[in-house]
């Protein structure tokens, strides 16, 4: 419904007890041995309900539903609030949230970035925030001068979240049609970076981008062999010569 100057009306919802609800949802399929296998995987400081991806997801159906009108920011402000619980599944479902609505990640902010890496400190947060991140990046609505910028952080799940995000720029599943030279200029720029979970996702942005671009990655690796991680140079050489990593 319009107003009198023509204006899109949006409801107004109180986002705090939509987030009530949507953690009694969560609640509703919690599991203990969820719990213990995110303490194993991927600990957090953030609470932990106990719930797998599929379930969350069966929640993120909701959400879209109870949020069908909502204006962009008004959804946007909403993935903050979610964010800033500090519950991890809440924080898993507003990146699938924003994932899943692609056309208002083109009004995010560099504010709301920010507020997005909140509690990035495990790799499944860091790895769904890189979706974001790529996403972005290849439709150049953030610099790549922007995503180099994470690579200067101490903090190596922000050096690992940049090399992820250019899976999203050569991952069919994600969109991706292949960028060979901002994949190879990032990467570039972790070769000599032996974090484990940063060599990881190098090997991971190597091999999808091999898929796509094939040549460019065996220039990459002929280019800095003496440098590369053993680990990286083994499963992307496997990758190439066999199509498996290992």
């Amino acid at each position: 419904m319009n107003n009198k100057t023509g204006t899109p009306q949006t409801c107004k919802v109180d986002m705090s007890l939509l987030i009530k609800i949507l953690i009694e949802l969560l609640d509703a399929f919690a599991e203990a041995k969820r719990i213990e296998y995110a303490r194993k995987f991927y600990p957090t400081k953030m609470h932990v309900i106990g719930v797998a991806v599929p379930k969350v997801k069966l929640v993120l159906k909701e959400l879209k539903k109870q949020t069908k009108v909502f204006a962009p920011r008004e959804k946007i402000d909403l993935v903050k609030l979610l964010i800033n619980e500090d519950v991890f599944e809440l924080q898993q479902l507003a990146f699938e949230y924003l994932i899943s609505e692609e056309e208002i990640l083109a009004g995010l902010t560099d504010e709301d970035f920010r507020a997005l890496e909140k509690n990035l400190d495990n790799w499944l947060s860091v790895d769904y925030f890189s979706t974001i991140i790529g996403y972005a990046w290849r439709e150049n609505l953030i610099s790549t001068q922007k995503v180099k910028s994470y690579l200067h952080a101490e903090n190596h799940w922000m050096r690992r979240m940049v090399v992820v995000a250019t899976v999203s720029l050569n991952q069919k599943a994600r969109g991706g049609t292949g960028d060979s030279e901002r994949t190879l200029e990032v990467c570039q720029l972790v070769v000599d970076d032996r974090d484990e979970m940063v060599v990881r996702a190098l090997s991971w942005a190597l091999r999808e981008l091999g898929k796509v671009a094939r040549e460019p990655v065996i220039g990459f690796i002929k280019k800095n062999e003496t440098r590369l991680h053993k680990r990286v140079l083994r499963e992307v050489k496997n990758k190439l010569e066999t199509g498996k990593k290992n």
